[in-house]
């Protein structure tokens, strides 16, 4: 048995390279990291491919190893160069923002440490790092001191961890499900529709509450549907506002909707995944008013901090809400019982083991300081404000509504063409110029284009050259 476990020691040691090893990879990966953020300005922002990188097939898992430099040159081939560059200045199709240096080095920090950030008890520093994070963004959102949150993997999981909360909290059990009523819009994001069906309330009632002509979430029917269910014998419970749709970036009337909350006693959920970081830009101030009455706050740091993906939050305004819902004990645990000065983020999420995320949110806003950020996020409202009027200077555009944050909507109007067809051919010749990628959305059965400014590398350089590329287009069309 000893010759075996000498056998296996000496091959599991390939496990932890010696400095030499590592020293030569840093190297390679530094080297190709800077090759990749060098390369940027004039990198697309968007490459089609009819391969659409199936090369990297060939690199499937197997018993010997493989050069780094081989994986890191297929990963250029057949990941960087395929597909929408989300780093890219150029992306203004989706809402993430880019990924900023600074974080990958805390996450290869995390990652070398590899700290448990789930339990105080374990990695009691990395705890109260996340934690600090947590109190500072609810200090952000006018919360009190009782609030309390967790990073998440994103927007997604902060709303379901929403309406579990917001469910338990009203005790909502199986046998009521079919009586409860969720109030939302049809701009709401559809995480909201998985969140949901992953509750286990998919036989609840959903009420798509009308919008007025903003595309803003209308009160007076919000009300009204709310005392028509109670007298019809329903249980409204949640209500989702939205502080900056996808779609248009539109905020709901958040002051009125609370208001409403209140009075008859419903969780109120501000989905401010894309928006709720330009509280940072104190002129939005009063759009932010009604925030800090909500029960729960999703925020994404990944969008509009222009952090990596994979990195949410969702606030709760009374932290025992959050403790009910998910507070859990197990036997292999009890060396942690009464000895944690900080609630541990296994506590309170679904997640037992997770990645130390906090390291990835905290380098970079300490590195850079808050001043730059705010910076960023107001030139991009004044970059989408002068989009949306130099736009409408083009003969034949027309707008969505007036823009309140980064994201506006616009199509061009043929005098004898089919509109819809045109725009989706407009927009798919942008998207095969590759320099400049914009998305497309859906309002009313009409077609419109998107345009969304979250990236931090998005200036007034990318914006100009996305209207002369519009403008070539119309010109060789009409030609």
């Amino acid at each position: 048995m000893m010759n075996k476990i000498k056998e296996l020691e000496k091959l599991s040691r390939l496990l932890d390279p010696k400095a030499s090893q590592r020293e030569k990879w840093n190297s390679e990966v530094l080297g190709y990291s800077n090759t990749f953020i060098n390369n940027l300005e004039t990198s697309k922002a968007y490459i089609k491919s009819e391969e659409n990188g199936k090369e990297i097939y060939k690199l499937d898992i197997e018993e010997q190893a493989v050069e780094l430099t081989a994986l890191l040159d297929s990963t250029t081939k057949n990941i960087d160069k395929v597909g929408i560059n989300p780093a890219s200045g150029g992306h203004m199709g989706y809402i993430p923002g880019g990924g900023l240096y600074p974080s990958a080095l805390g996450d290869y920090m995390a990652a070398v440490s590899n700290r448990y950030a789930g339990v105080f008890y374990a990695a009691p520093g990395a705890v109260r790092l996340e934690n600090m994070l947590i109190r500072w963004m609810c200090r952000l959102m006018d919360y009190p001191d009782n609030a309390i949150g967790n990073l998440t993997s994103g927007g997604s999981i902060a709303n379901l961890m929403a309406l579990v909360t917001a469910r338990e909290v009203h005790n909502i059990k199986a046998r009521d499900f079919e009586r409860c009523v969720i109030y939302l819009s049809e701009q709401a994001h559809h995480s909201i529709l998985k969140a949901i069906r992953i509750s286990g309330l998919s036989e609840a009632q959903l009420r798509y509450i009308p919008l007025d002509e903003n595309l803003k979430l209308s009160p007076v029917h919000l009300e009204n549907s709310i005392i028509e269910d109670k007298n019809n014998g329903l249980i409204p419970f949640y209500i989702n506002a939205s502080f900056g749709t996808t779609n248009t970036g539109t905020i709901d009337p958040l002051e009125s909707i609370a208001a409403i909350a209140k009075e008859h006693k419903l969780w109120l959920h501000v989905d401010a995944a894309y928006g709720g970081f330009f509280k940072l830009v104190h002129e939005l101030d009063s759009k932010f008013k009604g925030i800090k009455e909500a029960d729960s706050i999703t925020l994404d740091p990944h969008k509009t901090l222009f952090l990596p993906y994979g990195t949410g939050a969702i606030l709760i305004k009374d932290k025992a809400h959050l403790l009910k819902a998910y507070h859990c004990l197990a036997d292999y645990m009890q060396d942690v019982i009464g000895k944690e000065d900080e609630i541990s983020p296994a506590d309170i999420s679904a997640e037992q083991t997770k990645h130390f995320r906090g390291m990835r949110v905290w380098l970079p806003l300490k590195l850079f300081g808050l001043k730059p950020f705010r910076a960023a996020l107001e030139e991009k409202l004044y970059l989408t404000k002068y989009f949306y009027e130099e736009i409408q200077k083009i003969e034949g555009f027309e707008v969505g509504p007036e823009p309140e944050l980064s994201v506006a909507i616009f199509r061009y109007v043929p005098k004898n063409e089919d509109p819809d067809l045109f725009n989706r051919n407009l927009i798919e010749a942008i998207q095969n110029d590759g320099r400049i990628f914009l998305s497309s959305t859906n309002i009313n059965d009409v077609f419109w284009i998107r345009i969304a400014v979250v990236q931090f590398r998005t200036h007034l350089e990318q914006i100009n050259l996305l209207l002369d590329i519009i403008k070539e287009h119309l010109k060789s069309k009409l030609r």
